[in-house]
C-alpha cells in the first residue's frame, strides 16, 4: 500500500470560490467537488496537514494577466460582491490559508512555493475547478518547481467532461499519481 507522509505533504485547492463554483462543472457537480473536498481537508488537518485554499481575485483586473488571444478572456471586473470568496462550506474549516492569485497558476506571483518549502513539503495533493486551467497550470508549475504530486481527480471539475478528460488522462499522469480522493485519504 502507498503512503503519504503528512508531515511533507500539502492539501493545494484551487479556486473553490463562489464566483467559479456557480458555473457548470464535469463530470461532478460543484457541489461533489465541495462535498468530497471538505472531506480531504478535514482528514488531512486531523493529522496536522497543511491545506491551502486558492482563490483568484482582483482589486481592479489591471494586477491579471491580459495577453492579446484568440479566445476573449475573462472579465477580471464586474462581478458580484463575494463572488472571490472561498464557499462557506469550505471557508468555515480551521486550519487552512487561504492564498489569493491573479492568473491560472498558484505558484507564480505568490508565496505558496515559499509557505511549502519553510515546512519541508514536497508533495503536494492537488484538486479544484478547473481541471484544464488552474489546476493543470498550478500542476505544471508544481512538476517544474520538482514537486511531487497526487491529483485528486474526483475533486475536480472543467466547463466540459472532454476538458477534464483529457487532462486527467494526457497531462497529469506524466507528473504525478492521479487517485480518487478516498485512495489519498486512505494513504495517509
Amino acid at each position: 500500500m502507498m503512503n503519504i507522509q503528512v508531515e511533507k505533504t500539502a492539501l493545494v485547492l484551487i479556486d473553490l470560490q463562489n464566483g467559479i463554483l456557480g458555473h457548470h462543472c464535469a463530470p461532478y457537480t460543484a457541489k461533489e467537488i465541495v462535498e468530497r473536498a471538505k472531506t480531504l481537508i478535514e482528514a488531512f488537518t486531523a493529522k496536522g496537514g497543511f491545506v491551502v485554499l486558492v482563490r483568484v481575485s482582483s482589486l481592479d483586473g489591471k494586477d491579471m494577466l491580459q495577453p492579446i488571444t484568440d479566445a476573449p478572456a475573462v472579465q477580471a471586473t464586474g462581478y458580484p460582491e463575494g463572488w472571490d470568496q472561498i464557499v462557506p462550506e469550505l471557508a468555515e474549516l480551521p486550519g487552512t490559508y487561504t492564498l489569493t492569485k491573479r492568473q491560472w497558476g498558484a505558484f507564480h506571483g505568490t508565496d505558496l512555493d515559499v509557505q511549502l518549502r519553510r515546512r519541508g513539503i514536497d508533495t503536494i495533493v492537488l484538486g479544484g475547478v478547473s481541471t484544464g486551467i488552474g489546476v493543470d497550470m498550478t500542476a505544471r508549475e508544481a512538476f517544474q518547481l520538482g514537486y511531487n504530486q497526487f491529483f485528486a481527480e474526483d475533486v475536480m471539475g472543467a466547463a466540459d467532461k472532454e476538458m477534464h478528460d483529457y487532462v486527467r488522462a494526457n497531462i497529469f499522469p506524466r507528473i504525478g499519481r492521479v487517485r480518487s480522493s478516498a485512495d489519498i485519504i486512505s494513504y495517509l
